[in-house]
């Protein structure tokens, strides 16, 4: 935006808001930072035909970020390796961005760096000074703008000192290049290190955890209890796959329909993960999501932030459809009672089930 010159559209904005286009939002961790309840994993947005693993190519990711935008869908994730580390995840962001300046102050726009990147040497992976630096510039260049909002630390390393790595966000900082600070893929144990080392620092926090979680599974074994950890502490557990790869959706309640261009079909993972007991428990979860006038993705997102320490979501999008449907997610609170029913269909038969009435919409 060009601020030398007057914008009457936003001549008498709200003092303050806690929404926008309709979409609620809540603070990322304890600092002021407010991100949409419903935001955009962006990890399989890339180049198809160019073998990075991608399934969503530039054309289709554009009218999936102008629909975004609309619905209020603003925390947008990605990653430098997303797509076998071709950064091409960022690339698309980016040009989006350049065609869209005017919306890059919209979106809080997150990424990660740890993984191998741009070359081959040790030195190219890691939480080292150097790694995190290179590897942040980079990014910055591939996303086409000054700053990423929210950088993510990808995974534990075990090697470089926290401090080291730490010291190296705290300057990015100070160069206005990061502004916020959050960890992906890690333990409890890992988790409270980084927060009792970043007491040395002045700026450099741990917002955020970014971990798998879904209903169906919770937590994975190695990450087990990260959840709980967030809540007593104030991080916010934002989940990665927290629709289990597509499985909560009403696609797969008659497996023999699913087909070719189904995620887990071209995966080849649909038999191992869809056990009878899997498919009994999404039925039940489709009945209650029926009940309440939603479908099984917006229940499953819907319950997922009404968890202590859950921050936002970020479901993945192949479709303009599916933005708006998970968009409508975040606009949805449940009662206790219409909790219990999503608690007793998790459980299994057998427990008593609360009686409730339709999800409302957030005012």
């Amino acid at each position: 935006m060009d601020h030398s010159k007057p914008h009457p559209e936003f001549y008498n904005v709200p003092w303050a808001t806690d929404s926008f286009n309709g979409m609620p939002y809540r603070s990322l961790g304890r600092s002021g930072l407010r991100v949409s309840n419903v935001g955009l994993g962006t990890w399989k947005i890339g180049y198809p035909r160019t073998g990075d693993g991608a399934r969503v190519d530039e054309k289709a990711a554009w009218r999936i970020f102008d629909r975004a935008i609309e619905c209020g869908v603003t925390f947008w994730d990605t990653a430098n390796r997303y797509n076998g580390a071709s950064g091409n995840s960022e690339r698309i962001i980016g040009r989006w961005f350049r065609s869209n300046p005017e919306q890059r102050r919209n979106v809080v726009l997150a990424t990660k760096v740890f993984g191998g990147m741009d070359g081959r040497t040790p030195n190219h992976s890691g939480l080292s000074r150097l790694s995190i630096m290179e590897s942040v510039y980079a990014c910055l260049e591939r996303l086409q703008v000054e700053s990423v909002d929210v950088l993510y630390f990808h995974a534990f390393d075990p090697v470089t000192p926290i401090e080291e790595s730490l010291a190296a966000v705290e300057d990015l900082m100070r160069q206005d290049i990061v502004r916020y600070l959050a960890v992906s893929n890690f333990s409890v144990a890992q988790l409270n290190e980084y927060r009792k080392a970043s007491g040395a620092f002045s700026r450099c926090c741990v917002l955020a955890v970014q971990n798998q979680f879904d209903i169906l599974n919770g937590e994975g074994k190695e990450h087990s209890g990260v959840l709980g950890c967030a809540a007593k502490t104030g991080v916010s557990f934002v989940a990665w796959s927290p629709l289990a790869r597509g499985l909560l959706s009403e696609k797969y309640l008659e497996p023999a329909k699913a087909s070719r261009g189904d995620r887990l079909i071209d995966e080849g993972d649909l038999v191992k993960v869809l056990t009878p007991e899997t498919l009994a428990t999404l039925r039940r979860l489709a009945v209650v999501a029926r009940e309440l006038g939603l479908t099984l993705t917006q229940l499953a997102l819907a319950y997922m932030l009404t968890l202590p320490g859950m921050g936002p979501v970020i479901p993945s999008a192949t479709s303009v459809e599916q933005v708006e449907a998970n968009a409508a997610a975040g606009k949805v609170v449940l009662s206790e009672a219409q909790r219990r029913r999503v608690r007793d269909a998790l459980a299994g038969p057998g427990r008593g089930r609360a009686r409730s009435g339709s999800a409302r919409p957030a005012p």
